[in-house]
């Protein structure tokens, strides 16, 4: 037995968060899943509860179930997973998939009758693609220009560089909490000081600290947000997003995708559009009821556990696994390509080889599975909930295997 497999055995007999591990599906032809910031493994109670929501909640209710509670479930759930997110009720709502919410917002917020002299959208130049694709789209439709900070592909958009990027013409800042590449991770309070010291709105995409980084939207003075949940709420692919909005600021946009959901009365059948008052207008369409069945027994989870013990486990496990990858990865030419361990890093870490494409695919075979991010990163994902110290020590011990035979071509 290596070293790191010795500490690994010892780490997870000492995991107070080790007996949750089991609640979730296994398959014995995955021998190490690495890839948790991508997509959460189900939890094993599933089965059981689409059964039930078949059975009884659509089978047995249904079109009563709309009254029943369907038509506040947006709210609801969108309550409880705005407490893991430091946010108050009446804030944060769920629909729509993350792009549509972040394009809701992003034209929101460039539209509100307090940017109508702002003429600039702030983002990096490394944040998550449907990021910056949205804001370049948003920026050509509105004649607004963006300016891009160029940052480290190992770290992220410092406070150093906001501060130097904003002014009078910034009408929105767009940055992702954790870097969905390097796994970096932000200062919220400060960046979203440096915004609103210019003036200018922020938005924050939570999509890879949701549910595993204590967050405090409130606190911090955030104005927009948006987090998918299919990562480490484990609501599964296609899950619906959420959308943060500060209680002051919701009066004041006008969301561009006018549906009846977000009508100030939904079944008056009005002649005209008249949005909600409050947070229901930034609501389009039908909630995706069915997809939430599986987000919220994650949130249960989530909720009985703490968000404070997922990320203690969470900042364990990336430690172990940069323990890891120096023991079996790095030695054979591979470079880690995020922040070291401390308050800058996030639940996912990625290392870096040109091998790295063709290493991953073979990984797949081996029922090993992290994820590939090009050009040449293997990103390692941690799910705290789900993952064990061994799965870790097992699956990177396989990378350095592969990696070394790569190199030896």
């Amino acid at each position: 037995m290596t070293d790191t497999a010795r500490l690994a055995a010892e780490l997870d007999a000492a995991d107070p968060l080790a007996a949750h591990t089991g609640a979730f599906v296994r398959d014995p032809g995955v021998v190490s899943y690495l890839d948790g910031n991508s997509l959460g493994r189900p939890l094993a109670s599933l089965e059981e509860r689409f059964a039930r929501f078949v059975g009884h909640d659509w089978g047995s209710r249904l079109i009563r179930g709309w009254d029943e509670g369907w038509m506040r479930l947006p709210y609801e759930l969108g309550d409880r997973i705005g407490a893991l997110v430091g946010a108050a009720p009446g804030q944060t709502v769920v629909g729509d998939s993350t792009t549509v919410l972040l394009y809701k917002l992003i034209r929101a917020a460039v539209d509100a009758p307090r940017s109508a002299a702002r003429t600039e959208i702030v983002i990096d130049d490394d944040n998550f693609p449907t990021d910056r694709f949205i804001v370049e789209g948003v920026a050509a439709e509105r004649g607004l220009t963006i300016r891009w900070i160029e940052v480290d592909r190992t770290a992220g958009a410092t406070l150093e560089q906001v501060e130097a990027a904003v002014g009078e013409r910034t009408a929105l800042v767009v940055l992702s909490h954790v870097a969905y590449r390097s796994g970096f991770l932000a200062d919220v309070a400060g960046v979203t000081r440096a915004v609103h010291d210019a003036g200018a709105l922020v938005l924050w995409d939570l999509c890879h600290s949701a549910g595993v980084i204590p967050t405090e939207l409130d606190a911090h003075g955030v104005d927009l947000a948006v987090g998918c949940t299919y990562k480490y709420l484990n609501g599964g692919p296609g899950s619906p997003a959420f959308a943060y909005v500060r209680r002051e600021l919701q009066g004041q946009l006008q969301q561009p995708i006018q549906g009846w959901m977000g009508a100030a009365d939904v079944f008056a059948m009005a002649p005209r559009y008249r949005p909600a008052p409050d947070l229901a207008r930034f609501l389009s369409g039908t909630p995706p009821v069915l997809a939430t069945v599986a987000l919220e027994a994650m949130v249960e989870l989530v909720e009985q556990v703490g968000v404070a013990a997922v990320r203690e486990k969470s900042i364990a496990l990336t430690g172990f696994a940069e323990q890891a990858l120096a023991a079996h990865v790095l030695p054979h030419g591979a470079v880690l390509a995020s922040p070291p361990a401390g308050p800058r890093r996030g639940s996912h870490l990625t290392v870096a080889h040109p091998s790295f494409r063709e290493v991953n695919a073979r990984l797949w075979e081996r029922g090993v599975i992290p994820d590939f991010r090009a050009p040449d990163g293997i990103r390692i994902g941690l799910s705290p909930l789900s993952t064990t110290f061994a799965e870790v020590e097992l699956g990177v011990a396989a990378l350095g295997e592969e990696l070394a035979r790569a190199t030896r071509g």
